[in-house]
Protein backbone atom coordinates (compact mmCIF):
# COMPACT_ATOMS: atom_id res chain seq x y z
CA UNK A 1 0.00 0.00 0.00
CA UNK A 2 1.00 3.49 0.08
CA UNK A 3 1.87 5.26 2.78
CA UNK A 4 4.20 8.19 4.28
CA UNK A 5 6.50 6.75 6.66
CA UNK A 6 8.55 8.97 8.94
CA UNK A 7 11.73 7.55 9.86
CA UNK A 8 14.10 11.14 10.99
CA UNK A 9 12.50 12.79 7.94
CA UNK A 10 9.57 12.19 6.11
CA UNK A 11 9.01 10.07 2.68
CA UNK A 12 6.50 8.67 0.61
CA UNK A 13 6.50 4.78 0.33
CA UNK A 14 4.72 3.28 -2.74
CA UNK A 15 4.76 -0.78 -1.40
CA UNK A 16 4.57 0.33 2.50
CA UNK A 17 3.26 -3.35 4.03
CA UNK A 18 -0.20 -3.42 4.12
CA UNK A 19 -1.78 -4.01 7.81
CA UNK A 20 -3.16 -7.26 9.34
CA UNK A 21 -5.48 -6.49 11.85
CA UNK A 22 -5.03 -8.67 15.05
CA UNK A 23 -7.49 -10.18 17.90
CA UNK A 24 -10.11 -7.60 18.74
CA UNK A 25 -9.00 -5.34 15.54
CA UNK A 26 -10.36 -3.69 11.97
CA UNK A 27 -8.81 -2.54 9.27
CA UNK A 28 -10.01 0.90 7.88
CA UNK A 29 -9.39 2.01 4.40
CA UNK A 30 -8.76 5.80 5.22
CA UNK A 31 -10.46 8.42 3.20
CA UNK A 32 -8.93 11.27 4.61
CA UNK A 33 -6.20 12.20 7.09
CA UNK A 34 -5.65 15.40 9.05
CA UNK A 35 -2.15 17.10 9.99
CA UNK A 36 -1.90 18.29 12.85
CA UNK A 37 1.05 20.22 15.22
CA UNK A 38 1.80 16.60 16.50
CA UNK A 39 2.89 15.45 13.35
CA UNK A 40 5.28 18.43 12.49
CA UNK A 41 6.18 17.81 15.74
CA UNK A 42 7.32 13.83 15.14
CA UNK A 43 9.39 15.21 12.09
CA UNK A 44 11.64 17.14 14.88
CA UNK A 45 12.12 14.18 17.11
CA UNK A 46 8.62 14.01 19.00
CA UNK A 47 8.35 10.53 20.72
CA UNK A 48 11.17 9.35 18.48
CA UNK A 49 8.36 7.93 16.58
CA UNK A 50 9.54 5.76 13.65
CA UNK A 51 6.21 4.29 11.15
CA UNK A 52 3.21 6.07 9.33
CA UNK A 53 2.25 8.78 11.27
CA UNK A 54 -1.14 10.35 11.03
CA UNK A 55 -3.92 10.11 13.77
CA UNK A 56 -7.20 12.39 12.52
CA UNK A 57 -8.84 10.33 9.66
CA UNK A 58 -11.71 9.01 8.65
CA UNK A 59 -12.40 5.60 6.65
CA UNK A 60 -14.68 2.64 5.57
CA UNK A 61 -13.59 -0.53 7.45
CA UNK A 62 -12.42 -2.94 4.79
CA UNK A 63 -11.84 -5.95 7.53
CA UNK A 64 -13.07 -6.87 10.99
CA UNK A 65 -16.30 -8.06 12.81
CA UNK A 66 -19.31 -8.35 10.40
CA UNK A 67 -21.50 -5.85 12.24
CA UNK A 68 -19.19 -2.91 11.33
CA UNK A 69 -18.07 -4.20 7.56
CA UNK A 70 -18.09 -0.97 5.42
CA UNK A 71 -19.03 1.48 7.81
CA UNK A 72 -17.95 4.69 7.67
CA UNK A 73 -15.77 5.32 11.16
CA UNK A 74 -12.76 7.65 12.90
CA UNK A 75 -11.59 6.60 15.76
CA UNK A 76 -9.89 7.35 19.16
CA UNK A 77 -6.15 6.98 18.92
CA UNK A 78 -4.86 5.44 22.33
CA UNK A 79 -4.60 2.11 22.95
CA UNK A 80 -4.77 0.80 26.37
CA UNK A 81 -4.15 -2.77 27.66
CA UNK A 82 -7.70 -2.37 28.79
CA UNK A 83 -6.60 -5.10 32.15
CA UNK A 84 -4.63 -2.26 34.54
CA UNK A 85 -6.06 -0.60 37.34
CA UNK A 86 -4.64 2.81 35.36
CA UNK A 87 -6.66 2.15 32.20
CA UNK A 88 -9.68 1.07 34.15
CA UNK A 89 -9.64 4.26 35.79
CA UNK A 90 -7.85 6.61 33.93
CA UNK A 91 -9.08 5.52 30.65
CA UNK A 92 -6.25 4.26 27.67
CA UNK A 93 -4.60 7.51 27.29
CA UNK A 94 -2.75 7.03 31.09
CA UNK A 95 -2.45 3.55 30.36
CA UNK A 96 1.23 2.48 30.47
CA UNK A 97 1.35 0.03 28.05
CA UNK A 98 -0.09 2.19 25.91
CA UNK A 99 0.32 2.69 22.27
CA UNK A 100 -0.99 6.17 20.30
CA UNK A 101 -1.69 5.75 16.56
CA UNK A 102 0.70 6.93 14.30
CA UNK A 103 2.70 9.21 17.73
CA UNK A 104 3.52 5.89 20.06
CA UNK A 105 4.31 2.54 19.25
CA UNK A 106 1.45 2.44 16.25
CA UNK A 107 1.15 3.32 12.45
CA UNK A 108 -1.41 5.65 11.89
CA UNK A 109 -3.67 7.34 8.87
CA UNK A 110 -1.14 8.96 6.31
CA UNK A 111 -1.67 5.70 3.99
CA UNK A 112 -4.30 3.34 2.59
CA UNK A 113 -5.20 1.12 5.03
CA UNK A 114 -4.94 1.62 9.10
CA UNK A 115 -5.39 -1.06 11.93
CA UNK A 116 -7.52 -0.08 14.99
CA UNK A 117 -9.15 -1.80 17.82
CA UNK A 118 -13.06 -2.36 16.91
CA UNK A 119 -13.38 -0.80 20.36
CA UNK A 120 -11.70 2.99 19.58
CA UNK A 121 -13.94 2.86 16.19
CA UNK A 122 -16.68 5.27 16.00
CA UNK A 123 -19.45 5.30 13.27
CA UNK A 124 -19.74 8.51 11.35
CA UNK A 125 -23.71 9.73 10.84
CA UNK A 126 -24.65 9.75 7.25
CA UNK A 127 -25.08 13.50 7.29
CA UNK A 128 -21.94 14.26 7.83
CA UNK A 129 -18.87 14.58 5.43
CA UNK A 130 -15.67 13.27 5.20
CA UNK A 131 -14.10 16.75 5.43
CA UNK A 132 -16.14 17.50 8.89
CA UNK A 133 -16.01 14.15 10.59
CA UNK A 134 -11.58 14.09 10.01
CA UNK A 135 -11.92 16.73 12.42
CA UNK A 136 -13.93 14.55 14.93
CA UNK A 137 -10.32 13.79 16.89
CA UNK A 138 -8.65 17.28 17.43
CA UNK A 139 -12.53 18.70 18.33
CA UNK A 140 -12.60 15.99 20.38
CA UNK A 141 -9.51 17.37 22.41
CA UNK A 142 -10.84 20.38 22.25
CA UNK A 143 -13.70 19.60 24.49
CA UNK A 144 -11.69 17.90 26.61
CA UNK A 145 -10.99 21.16 28.15
CA UNK A 146 -14.69 22.28 28.79
CA UNK A 147 -14.66 18.60 30.37
CA UNK A 148 -11.94 19.47 32.89
CA UNK A 149 -12.83 23.13 33.90
CA UNK A 150 -15.96 24.50 35.41
CA UNK A 151 -15.68 27.48 33.04
CA UNK A 152 -18.80 30.45 34.11
CA UNK A 153 -20.07 32.40 31.47
CA UNK A 154 -18.80 35.17 34.17
CA UNK A 155 -15.53 34.29 33.68
CA UNK A 156 -12.45 35.88 31.10
CA UNK A 157 -11.04 33.40 29.14
CA UNK A 158 -7.87 33.63 26.87
CA UNK A 159 -6.65 31.47 24.24
CA UNK A 160 -3.26 31.70 23.42
CA UNK A 161 -2.02 30.57 20.04
CA UNK A 162 -4.90 30.80 17.19
CA UNK A 163 -3.73 28.15 15.11
CA UNK A 164 -5.62 24.85 14.29
CA UNK A 165 -6.26 23.37 18.22
CA UNK A 166 -6.77 27.21 19.64
CA UNK A 167 -9.47 27.90 17.16
CA UNK A 168 -10.95 24.25 17.50
CA UNK A 169 -10.93 25.95 21.84
CA UNK A 170 -11.96 28.56 21.19
CA UNK A 171 -15.14 27.64 19.34
CA UNK A 172 -15.90 24.93 21.73
CA UNK A 173 -15.43 27.44 24.74
CA UNK A 174 -18.19 30.17 22.96
CA UNK A 175 -20.84 27.59 22.43
CA UNK A 176 -21.97 27.77 26.64
CA UNK A 177 -21.88 32.05 26.10
CA UNK A 178 -18.47 32.12 27.67
CA UNK A 179 -16.44 35.19 26.43
CA UNK A 180 -13.11 34.02 24.63
CA UNK A 181 -10.60 36.15 22.92
CA UNK A 182 -7.89 34.22 20.84
CA UNK A 183 -4.06 36.17 21.22
CA UNK A 184 -1.10 35.41 19.39
CA UNK A 185 0.98 37.51 17.01
CA UNK A 186 -0.31 39.62 14.43
CA UNK A 187 -0.83 37.88 10.73
CA UNK A 188 -2.85 35.31 9.59
CA UNK A 189 -3.55 33.48 12.50
CA UNK A 190 -5.33 35.80 14.25
CA UNK A 191 -7.45 36.72 10.85
CA UNK A 192 -8.34 33.22 10.91
CA UNK A 193 -10.05 33.98 14.31
CA UNK A 194 -11.43 37.10 13.26
CA UNK A 195 -13.26 35.62 10.29
CA UNK A 196 -14.70 32.46 12.70
CA UNK A 197 -16.32 35.58 14.74
CA UNK A 198 -14.02 34.80 17.74
CA UNK A 199 -12.62 38.10 18.80
CA UNK A 200 -8.89 38.42 18.69
CA UNK A 201 -5.89 40.30 19.51
CA UNK A 202 -1.80 40.47 19.59
CA UNK A 203 -0.88 39.03 22.86
CA UNK A 204 1.23 42.03 23.37
CA UNK A 205 -1.47 44.36 23.64
CA UNK A 206 -2.22 42.66 26.65
CA UNK A 207 -0.32 43.59 29.03
CA UNK A 208 -2.29 44.96 32.10
CA UNK A 209 -4.61 42.00 31.35
CA UNK A 210 -5.44 39.43 33.95
CA UNK A 211 -7.60 36.51 32.56
CA UNK A 212 -9.45 33.89 35.24
CA UNK A 213 -8.64 30.85 32.21
CA UNK A 214 -5.55 30.67 29.69
CA UNK A 215 -5.43 27.55 27.88
CA UNK A 216 -2.02 27.41 25.78
CA UNK A 217 -2.00 26.14 22.18
CA UNK A 218 1.02 27.57 21.29
CA UNK A 219 3.01 24.38 20.65
CA UNK A 220 6.44 26.42 21.92
CA UNK A 221 8.23 26.58 25.31
CA UNK A 222 8.06 30.49 25.04
CA UNK A 223 4.11 30.34 25.18
CA UNK A 224 4.22 28.50 28.63
CA UNK A 225 5.73 31.79 29.99
CA UNK A 226 3.62 34.25 28.74
CA UNK A 227 0.51 32.24 29.36
CA UNK A 228 1.82 32.21 33.00
CA UNK A 229 1.81 36.08 32.92
CA UNK A 230 -1.31 36.31 31.27
CA UNK A 231 -3.63 34.20 34.50
CA UNK A 232 -4.64 36.63 36.82
CA UNK A 233 -3.50 35.22 40.50
CA UNK A 234 -5.23 32.29 42.44
CA UNK A 235 -6.99 31.65 37.75
CA UNK A 236 -6.34 28.48 35.76
CA UNK A 237 -3.99 27.83 33.43
CA UNK A 238 -4.45 25.12 31.06
CA UNK A 239 -1.83 23.28 28.68
CA UNK A 240 -2.69 21.34 25.64
CA UNK A 241 0.01 21.26 23.38
CA UNK A 242 3.06 19.29 23.45
CA UNK A 243 5.93 20.22 21.78
CA UNK A 244 9.20 18.51 21.28
CA UNK A 245 12.62 20.51 22.84
CA UNK A 246 11.03 21.53 26.33
CA UNK A 247 12.74 24.13 28.76
CA UNK A 248 11.81 24.72 32.29
CA UNK A 249 8.99 26.66 33.47
CA UNK A 250 8.79 29.46 35.81
CA UNK A 251 7.71 27.50 38.87
CA UNK A 252 8.39 30.73 40.69
CA UNK A 253 5.29 32.26 39.22
CA UNK A 254 3.17 29.59 39.50
CA UNK A 255 3.87 29.50 42.68
CA UNK A 256 3.39 33.69 43.84
CA UNK A 257 -0.20 33.73 41.52
CA UNK A 258 -1.11 30.14 43.05
CA UNK A 259 -1.96 28.93 39.45
CA UNK A 260 -3.92 25.96 39.42
CA UNK A 261 -2.23 24.05 36.47
CA UNK A 262 -4.28 21.74 34.30
CA UNK A 263 -2.82 19.54 31.67
CA UNK A 264 -5.03 18.12 28.63
CA UNK A 265 -4.91 16.04 25.75
CA UNK A 266 -7.35 13.60 24.09
CA UNK A 267 -11.09 14.00 24.04
CA UNK A 268 -14.31 12.01 24.06
CA UNK A 269 -15.13 11.22 20.13
CA UNK A 270 -18.71 10.58 20.54
CA UNK A 271 -19.68 13.85 21.58
CA UNK A 272 -17.37 15.81 18.93
CA UNK A 273 -19.31 14.32 15.96
CA UNK A 274 -22.97 15.10 17.87
CA UNK A 275 -21.76 18.59 17.74
CA UNK A 276 -20.55 18.21 14.07
CA UNK A 277 -23.89 16.55 13.03
CA UNK A 278 -25.53 19.63 14.70
CA UNK A 279 -24.05 21.72 12.36
CA UNK A 280 -22.65 23.66 16.04
CA UNK A 281 -19.01 24.05 14.98
CA UNK A 282 -17.92 24.93 11.79
CA UNK A 283 -15.49 22.63 11.21
CA UNK A 284 -15.81 22.71 7.61
CA UNK A 285 -14.34 26.38 7.32
CA UNK A 286 -11.17 25.38 8.91
CA UNK A 287 -9.88 22.80 5.78
CA UNK A 288 -7.72 24.76 3.77
CA UNK A 289 -5.98 22.17 1.20
CA UNK A 290 -6.22 18.73 0.33
CA UNK A 291 -2.81 16.44 -0.69
CA UNK A 292 -2.36 13.18 -2.43
CA UNK A 293 -0.01 11.03 -0.11
CA UNK A 294 2.69 11.38 -2.77
CA UNK A 295 2.39 14.81 -2.07
CA UNK A 296 2.92 14.44 1.38
CA UNK A 297 6.21 16.38 1.71
CA UNK A 298 3.96 19.75 0.21
CA UNK A 299 1.67 18.98 2.61
CA UNK A 300 3.12 19.03 5.61
CA UNK A 301 5.38 21.75 4.21
CA UNK A 302 2.17 23.62 3.71
CA UNK A 303 0.74 22.92 7.03
CA UNK A 304 3.86 24.17 9.01
CA UNK A 305 3.43 27.63 7.38
CA UNK A 306 2.24 30.41 9.39
CA UNK A 307 -1.71 30.78 9.48
CA UNK A 308 -1.79 27.55 8.16
CA UNK A 309 -5.50 25.93 8.52
CA UNK A 310 -6.37 21.92 8.16
CA UNK A 311 -4.51 19.94 5.59
CA UNK A 312 -5.60 16.83 4.80
CA UNK A 313 -4.53 13.92 2.71
CA UNK A 314 -6.53 12.09 0.43
CA UNK A 315 -5.06 8.64 0.16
Amino acid sequence: MKALVADGGLRFVPSYPTPVPGRGEALVRVRLAGVCGTDLELLGGYHGFRGVPGHELVGDVAAGPRRWLGRRVTAAINVGCGRCPVCRASGPEHCPARSVAGILGRDGAFAEYVAVPVRNLHRVPERVSDEAAVFAEPLAAALRVRDQLAVRTSDRVAVLGPGRLGLLVGLVTALDGTAVTLLGRPGPSLANAAKLGLPATEAADERDSAYDVVVDCTGDPAGLAEAIRLTRPRGTLVLKTTYHGERGVNASAVVVKELTLVGSRCGPIAPALRLVAAGRVPVGRLGEAVYPLEDGLAAFEHAGRPGALKVLLRP
